[in-house]
């Protein structure tokens, strides 16, 4: 069950969104205030935060921005009564996904609670991650923090294939045909280079490792903290 973090300071409205949200098969986090709402994120594995604008202690916007910092993939919906539309583009500068006006429509609010998750799970398909390193299949970027590395093609899809299923042991010839091609006149002896030249680039990240099987061929492993 899928736990959704709503951030509203207002005791009735937060439990009306938690009801509902509980109704359509949801599990809702509540939170009285932004500080209270990042201890949350601390403590518990969210897939979208609702966030309201006016609250005490830290505002939607100066929330929304340190989600989108921390949790860079999060899906956040802003609901406010702040109608003017300078308020939603400032919302959507700060990092939302989507923005609502009170009072809230419970369909729509259960619709676009929906759609937000259904475009995270489709981008999230071509994404892998691990603690805080992101592989990004439509760029080719391995991502920690604030480091960003490019990979050559090749050395990529290696890496995102290893990744993709870890602890299960390719041979050469697997990750040959699967990533040069079955026609390739490509020696063997290509995949034992761009093995290596993969644990040069990542050599001290503590979050995977490539591992050499031998007799058969290379697994990856997770060290997920």
């Amino acid at each position: 069950m899928l736990k959704i973090l709503v951030v509203e300071d207002d005791v009735n409205t937060g439990k009306l969104m938690c009801a509902v949200l509980k109704q359509n098969g949801f599990s809702p986090v509540l939170a009285a205030d932004g500080l209270r709402a990042l201890d949350v994120m601390e403590e518990e594995t969210i897939s979208l935060a609702v966030v309201d604008v006016m609250m005490p202690n830290m505002d939607g916007f100066q929330l929304t921005k340190e989600l989108r910092y921390s949790w860079a993939e999060l899906p956040i919906l802003m609901v406010t009564a702040r109608q003017e539309q300078r308020d939603k583009n400032e919302g959507l500068l700060a990092g939302a996904d989507d923005y609502m006006t009170k009072p809230v429509d419970e369909q729509e609010f259960i619709l676009r609670v929906k759609a937000l998750l259904r475009r995270a799970q489709i981008a999230m398909d071509r994404k892998i991650f691990i603690g805080d390193v992101v592989l990004d299949y439509d760029s080719f970027t391995v991502k920690k923090h604030l480091e960003t590395i490019t990979l050559p093609q090749k050395e990529f899809l290696l890496l995102f294939k290893l990744l993709s299923y870890p602890g299960t042991i390719f041979t050469r010839i697997q990750l040959m045909d699967e990533i040069w091609g079955m026609e390739t006149e490509t020696s063997e002896h290509t995949i034992n280079v761009h093995i290596n030249r993969l644990r040069e680039r990542f050599y001290g990240w503590s979050e995977f490792e490539i591992i050499t099987v031998r007799g058969f061929g290379y697994k990856a492993v997770k060290h997920e903290k």
